[in-house]
C-alpha cells in the first residue's frame, strides 16, 4: 500500500514536472536524496536499457520507458521525464516552407558529460558580415552628403533637422527591434542596413533626381512635379534601398534565413532613408516657412507616417527573405526581388499621389491606416511561423537527448522565455543574462538546423556544432550549483 501511494505521488510529480518546467528547473536545483534518487523520495530510479527501449525503475518496479536516444547517462534530467517523440520529420509544413535541396543532415548523439563554459568556441562570422571596406565607402559617401546638406541647406537648418528626423527614426528602431526579438540579426549588419539607406541610397536619389535635372532644366511644370513625384521618385528611391538589400543578401547569405529577416533588413533601410530624407524635409520647411511650416511637415512625416519607407521597402525584404527560405541563391533572387521592389514602387507612389491628388486625410484613414494594421498582422503571422519553426527544430534535438521536451516549450513561446527568465533570476546569484545567452544560441541553432536540413548550407553542421556546445554549456552554468 506505503509503495502503491509512492508511485502515484511520483507519477504526480512527473506530470508536474511535464506541465510545468521551469517549476521542474526549479526542484531539480534543491532535490536531496542519493545517488539514482533522482525524486528525493526514497525510492531510487534506475534508467536500464534492453537494446530498443531504456527502462525506467523506481523502487524496483518497472513503471515506464525511455525514447533509446533520450536520456544519456550524464543527462542533468535524466529519470525526470518519459518522452517518446515522433521521429525527425526534415521537411516544415507551412506556407512558407523550405524544400529540400540536398540530403538532410543527422543530428548528433547528446554528450555524456557536460561542456566546460570556459574557452567556447564564437559562432563563424562568415557570410554574417558586412566588409569595413563597405563601411568606409558609405563614409566616404556621408562626407559629401553632409557637404551637400551644409552648402545647400545651412548649418542651423541642418542641425534642426537632424535633432527632429531622430524622433520619428527612433520609433522605427524600437519597433524593428521588436520584430527581431526572437531571432536577432548580427547587429553589424543591422548598421550596415540603417548606413545603406540613409547614405548610399539617398546619395544614388539625389544623383538621378540631379541628371534629371540637367537633362531637362531646372523648371518644372505640373505634369512633370507630378511625374516625379509619383512615379519617378517612387522607382528611384526603392531601386536604390533595394539594391542595399539585394547587397545584405549576396555578403550574408547565412543570417538571411526567411521572411522575417528580410522585413527586419527592409524596414532597416527604410528607416535610414527616412531619417536622411527627413533631415532636408524638416530644414527646407524651417528656412521657407519658419516655425508653422516645419510643425506642420513633421506632424505629417513624423507622426502619421514615420513607418512609411520602412513599410514600402519591407516588402523588398519579404520577397527576398522567401526566397531565400526556399532555397534560392545567385540570379535565382533577383526575379522574387523585382517583384518585391515594384510592389515596393507601387505602394510608394500610391502614398505620394494621396498627398499631391486627393484629400490626404480621408485617404490616409480608409486606405493608408488599413494597410499598416494589415502590415502588423502578417507580421504577427510571420513570427508565429518562426516560432513553430523554433518548436519544430528543437525538438529534434531533444530527441536526440540535446534537450527535455519542457525546455523545448520554454524556448519556443514566449510566455516560456520570460518564465524561464524570471526563474533564473530567482537563483543564488542572477542568472538571468545566461538565460537569455541559453535562448539566443538555443534559437540560433534551430535556425542552423532548419539550413542543415533543408541543405542549402554547407557549413550548417559547423554553425550546429558550435551553437550546441554553447546551449550545453550555458544550461550546466545555468543548473550549477
Amino acid at each position: 500500500m506505503r509503495r502503491s501511494a509512492a508511485r502515484r505521488s511520483v507519477h504526480q510529480r512527473r506530470t508536474d514536472r511535464i506541465q510545468h518546467p521551469v517549476a521542474a528547473l526549479d526542484e531539480l536545483l534543491q532535490i536531496g536524496g542519493g545517488v539514482g534518487d533522482e525524486f528525493g523520495d526514497g525510492d531510487e530510479v534506475i534508467a536500464a536499457d534492453d537494446g530498443e527501449h531504456g527502462r525506467v525503475v523506481i523502487g524496483g518496479e518497472e513503471v515506464g520507458e525511455t525514447h533509446p536516444s533520450t536520456l544519456p547517462v550524464a543527462h542533468p534530467y535524466a529519470g525526470l521525464v518519459t518522452y517518446s517523440p515522433p521521429p525527425p520529420d526534415p521537411r516544415y509544413a507551412s506556407p512558407l516552407a523550405q524544400p529540400a535541396h540536398a540530403v538532410p543532415a543527422v543530428v548528433p548523439a547528446a554528450p555524456l558529460a557536460a561542456v566546460p563554459v570556459a574557452g567556447l568556441p564564437d559562432v563563424p562570422r562568415a557570410g554574417r558580415s558586412a566588409s569595413l571596406w563597405l563601411f568606409g565607402l558609405l563614409g566616404l559617401v556621408l562626407v559629401a552628403l553632409a557637404g551637400y546638406f551644409l552648402t545647400f541647406l545651412g548649418a542651423g537648418a541642418s542641425l534642426l533637422g537632424f535633432v527632429l528626423a531622430l524622433i520619428p527614426f527612433a520609433v522605427v528602431i524600437v519597433a524593428v527591434h521588436l520584430i527581431d526579438r526572437w531571432e536577432p540579426e548580427p547587429a553589424g549588419l543591422m548598421v550596415f542596413a540603417v548606413a545603406w539607406g540613409a547614405v548610399a541610397a539617398v546619395a544614388i536619389a539625389l544623383l538621378f533626381d540631379l541628371g534629371v535635372t540637367m537633362l531637362f532644366g531646372p523648371d518644372r511644370g505640373v505634369t512633370r512635379e507630378l511625374l516625379a513625384g509619383i512615379v519617378q521618385a517612387p522607382l528611384v528611391e526603392e531601386l536604390g534601398k533595394g539594391v542595399g538589400l539585394l547587397l545584405i543578401f549576396a555578403i550574408a547569405r547565412r543570417a538571411f534565413d526567411g521572411p522575417v529577416d528580410g522585413i527586419v533588413y527592409g524596414a532597416l533601410v527604410g528607416a535610414g532613408f527616412a531619417f536622411t530624407e527627413n533631415i532636408q524635409y524638416f530644414a527646407i520647411s524651417f528656412l521657407e516657412g519658419g516655425v508653422a511650416d516645419v510643425t506642420g511637415t513633421f506632424f505629417v512625416r513624423g507622426i502619421l507616417s514615420p513607418f512609411a519607407h520602412a513599410m514600402f521597402t519591407a516588402v523588398t525584404g519579404f520577397a527576398l527573405g522567401l526566397a531565400a527560405r526556399r532555397g534560392g541563391s545567385g540570379s535565382r533572387v533577383l526575379g522574387p526581388w523585382l517583384v518585391g521592389m515594384l510592389v515596393a514602387a507601387v505602394l510608394h507612389g500610391f502614398w505620394n499621389g494621396s498627398a499631391m491628388l486627393g484629400d490626404f486625410f480621408p485617404l490616409y484613414i480608409t486606405l493608408q491606416v488599413p494597410l499598416f494594421v494589415g502590415f502588423i498582422v502578417g507580421i504577427i503571422a510571420l513570427r508565429r511561423e518562426e516560432a513553430r519553426l523554433t518548436r519544430t527544430r528543437l525538438s529534434d534535438y531533444a530527441a536526440a537527448g540535446w534537450f527535455t521536451p519542457q525546455e523545448v516549450d520554454m524556448l519556443a513561446t514566449p510566455a516560456g522565455r520570460r518564465e524561464g527568465i524570471a526563474w533564473a533570476r530567482t537563483l543564488r546569484t542572477d542568472r538571468s543574462q545566461i538565460m537569455r545567452t541559453f535562448i539566443r544560441d538555443a534559437t540560433a541553432l534551430a535556425a542552423a538546423r532548419q539550413r542543415a536540413v533543408s541543405g542549402r548550407d554547407p557549413h550548417a553542421a559547423e554553425d550546429e556544432r558550435v551553437l550546441l556546445a554553447r546551449a550545453t554549456a550555458a544550461r550546466s552554468a545555468l543548473l550549477a550549483w
